[in-house]
């Protein structure tokens, strides 16, 4: 679906920081885009942003102190191999907080999700011994670990 089609469109508050956001996750993500970036008058700080990471738009607004990100709200990240697993947990996480079944917080607040491809399938399996194999071993990482939760299933 191409962007001028998306239709919904996440909308992050952030307190000041809006091209330093840009900048960092369009350093993690190397296919992303800056769509466009606003600035109230020339030489200011942008107001707002828009970009487009992976596929998906969000729109990045410098709303001040008044709200906070929090894990309520998160991008999830598909990720085909343990190495962009690997490789997007430790960017991710630099500055920001690990947590449980595969999320973080970014340096930023902004929660996200790096999930291998593999794990919905684990967890679907038709055998529930496998899926819940598998559940209860992403239960126990932080970050996923796509031959751990593969082991756990074929274990089961």
């Amino acid at each position: 679906m191409s962007n001028a089609k998306q239709g919904i469109t996440p909308f992050l508050w952030f307190d000041g920081n809006v091209e330093e956001v840009v900048n960092f996750y369009l350093s993690v993500f190397k296919d992303g885009k800056a769509e466009s970036v606003h600035r109230p008058a020339p030489g200011k700080p942008a107001q707002s942003a828009t970009v487009t990471l992976r596929g998906q738009r969000l729109h990045l607004f410098n709303g001040g102190p008044h709200y906070k990100l929090t894990p309520a709200f998160s991008l999830m990240v598909d990720c085909e191999t343990q190495a962009q697993v690997d490789e997007l947990w430790a960017q991710l996480t630099a500055g920001g907080a690990e947590s449980r079944c595969g999320w973080l917080t970014d340096k930023y607040g902004l929660s996200w999700q790096i999930v291998p491809t593999v794990l919905p399938r684990l967890l679907r399996d038709k055998n529930p011994a496998k899926a819940n194999a598998a559940l209860q071993a992403m239960l126990q990482m932080g970050k996923l670990d796509i031959r751990r939760l593969q082991q756990a299933s074929d274990n089961a």
